[in-house]
């Protein structure tokens, strides 16, 4: 079968904002080459057959990321004909949300039948998340250091790559000051599900995952099963928490700025008194907007970090008394 990969030419900032457009118009996966990765990769097996190579001698992008999907040449496939206005216009649209999509250059490429499901793997290795959680690619014989140390097993062939992103670890970490054990969470625009993975394994007793996607539900179901700790998180298709109507002591959101906004009287609903809202995803831009609009719902902000040009909020809904 011949395949046609589509590529978007962007800045390492945006590579989850243009992963999602992907998924949003059809995608089924994407591959995600970052020039940041090779600046951390040491020697290994990167050869074509395993041979040990030095990651100065690859063959790879020097600026900037590259995104792409794969399309099959089959009747009931995408048209990439028209996928290719459609991408270009949302990616160059990033703008609007306060990130820089750099060239947001559209390219396609007929390829053979090649095994290039697996092509990416050569790139992700375990990474140290936070003090205590470590990301695993699905594929790696990996075994913990200490007795501290928690695994995430992920597939980062599926959608929203590894969990490596700042956003990511910002959500990580504000997830790590607030869980004590015990606390029933909201996950909103779960991606990969490494957030909900990440607060089972923190402690967490019941999670519900929501994404508006149903192949990013799809891929996060598919990481939740790598991961046994994490065989009752209940994911399903939603658009953001409408409709949802829980009493929880935490909702996490990973999102971008203009999506957290409607989602801040939606998370106050949801939430018990002296419950914790995070949210995350936000563009230096945005961060006085979103702060005003959870300020505005009567959520008291008790930490804001920053993590290059992205910023994390952990805001409290007061109980009566205060």
């Amino acid at each position: 079968m011949k395949w046609t990969q589509v590529s978007v030419l962007t800045t390492s900032e945006s590579i989850e904002a243009v992963s999602n457009i992907f998924m949003e118009l059809g995608a089924e996966g994407v591959a995600i080459e970052d020039s940041k990765d090779y600046e951390k990769l040491k020697p290994g097996k990167y050869g074509e057959h395993g041979e040990i190579v030095d990651p100065k001698d690859l063959i790879h992008i020097t600026q900037g990321a590259l995104v792409s999907s794969y399309f099959p040449d089959s009747p009931d496939s995408i048209d990439v004909e028209s996928l290719v206005p459609k991408l270009e216009q949302r990616v160059i649209q990033l703008k609007e949300f306060g990130l820089n999509p750099g060239p947001a250059e559209v390219k396609t490429t007929a390829i053979k039948d090649e095994d290039w499901s697996t092509a990416w793997e050569r790139y992700y290795h375990p990474v140290r998340i936070t003090h205590f959680i470590t990301i695993v690619p699905s594929w790696e014989d990996y075994k913990s250091s200490s007795q501290d140390e928690k695994v995430i097993r992920l597939n980062p062939g599926m959608a929203f790559g590894t969990g490596t992103h700042p956003t990511t670890r910002l959500s990580l970490q504000a997830l790590e000051t607030v869980i004590q054990g015990g606390e029933n969470i909201l996950d909103v625009g779960t991606g990969s599900g490494v957030l909900s993975i990440s607060a089972k394994l923190m402690g967490a007793n019941n999670i519900k995952a929501f994404d508006v996607d149903e192949v990013a539900v799809e891929s996060a179901q598919n990481n939740l099963d790598l991961n046994p700790v994490a065989k009752d998180i209940e994911v399903s298709a939603n658009d953001l928490l409408k409709g949802i109507n829980e009493n929880v002591d935490v909702v996490v959101a990973n999102i971008l700025a203009e999506i957290i906004i409607p989602l801040v009287p939606q998370a106050w609903d949801n939430l018990k008194e002296h419950g914790y809202f995070i949210t995350s995803g936000i563009i230096n831009d945005k961060i006085e907007e979103v702060k005003a609009k959870i300020e505005e719902q009567g959520f008291i902000i008790s930490q804001i970090s920053r993590m290059k040009d992205w910023y994390s909020i952990i805001a409290i809904k007061p109980g009566k008394e205060d």
